[in-house]
């Protein structure tokens, strides 16, 4: 039997609130073919991200019909830029096996691409379907966040986007062969120098975690982090907020204005934490902080324009009565 169905699977702790897990698999084999649980998750974040959409839809008056044609549309092309993004700045890791773009059962996924290409998606997919793009982004933007919230945890059995060194309450202990073989004290200093040159920031994180290693007779760990976690939590706040918000929204755009401001907040700082960040080019800024950023901006200023022409609608409805 075990030969026919064979997990992979080791130790993650956070020991500072008690919690040990053993034999955590980060994937399963069944008949030799290796079946990873980061792919399994992603895909019930879509499958319950649709299901609050059709809700949310539904419960707003909308054609719920229309939330599964666009789903089954969004979710191919929001993976394609999700790798698109990861991809484009993290060439160095695909250069010299180019073939490995198109493997993405063990991760390299992109949020932020992922977003881009759902969005667009969506105001393509309404303007097509004569739909109030606004009010359409509103609903998807929902349905987005929950597949976001479990989606992070694709990361957690994949041992990856964990952050710097910490000794806080939260603090999570991975298996320093289940890492990055940078964070291993094996590697020598000067491949990981040679892997972050140009990175000094990024360089100091990841020696810090290497000199701060648990050593324990099981396994020696390292000690993170979990950012999957504080994403995941934040997400989860923001989405029980916009859920609540929603009967009370004044205009069409608001939920998504609210989401910009809310996610790129929650991320920024959150990337600031990372270690497995992608940069900007050749230098060292974090796209995905400095997306953040432009994000926060760009839905405060959307939030508050329309705002103000709501405000003026409103004010002047009397005189017209």
């Amino acid at each position: 039997m075990n030969a026919l169905f064979k997990f992979c699977a080791t130790d993650i702790n956070f020991p500072h609130i008690g919690l040990y897990l053993k034999n955590v698999p980060d994937g399963f084999t069944v008949f030799g073919f290796r079946i990873a649980l980061y792919g399994i998750i992603i895909g019930l974040g879509m499958m319950f991200g649709y299901l609050v959409a059709e809700q949310t839809a539904k419960r707003t008056g909308q054609d719920s019909e229309k939330y599964l044609d666009f789903t089954i549309i969004a979710i191919v092309i929001s993976v394609i830029c999700a790798r698109i993004y990861y991809v484009a700045f993290n060439w160095s890791a695909f250069s010299e096996k180019p073939l490995s773009v198109f493997d993405i059962r063990s991760g390299g996924l992109a949020i932020y691409g992922g977003v881009i290409g759902g969005v667009t998606t969506a105001i393509v997919f309404s303007k097509i379907k004569k739909l109030n793009p606004w009010q359409f982004l509103d609903t998807a933007i929902v349905g987005l966040l929950t597949g976001q919230i479990i989606g992070r945890w694709g990361n957690f059995v994949n041992r990856e986007c964990f952050g710097t060194y910490t000794d806080s309450l939260l603090a999570m202990q991975v298996d320093v062969k289940d890492a990055a073989y940078c964070f291993n004290p094996a590697a020598s200093t000067e491949y990981v120098e040679n892997l972050f040159a140009g990175k000094a920031k990024a360089l100091e994180n990841v020696m810090e975690i290497r000199q701060n290693t648990v050593v324990t007779k099981a396994a020696t760990y390292i000690q993170v982090h979990p950012t999957f976690l504080y994403e995941s939590l934040w997400n989860l706040v923001l989405l029980i907020g916009l859920l609540i918000y929603t009967k009370y929204k004044k205009f069409h755009g608001e939920i998504f204005y609210l989401y910009l401001i809310g996610y790129g907040l929650g991320r920024f700082w959150i990337e600031g934490l990372r270690t497995d960040q992608l940069f900007l080019f050749n230098t060292q800024i974090p796209v995905s902080q400095a997306l953040s950023a432009v994000i926060v901006c760009l839905g405060a200023a959307l939030y508050a324009i329309n705002f103000v022409k709501y405000r003026k609608k409103k004010a002047e409805k009397p005189a017209e009565a």
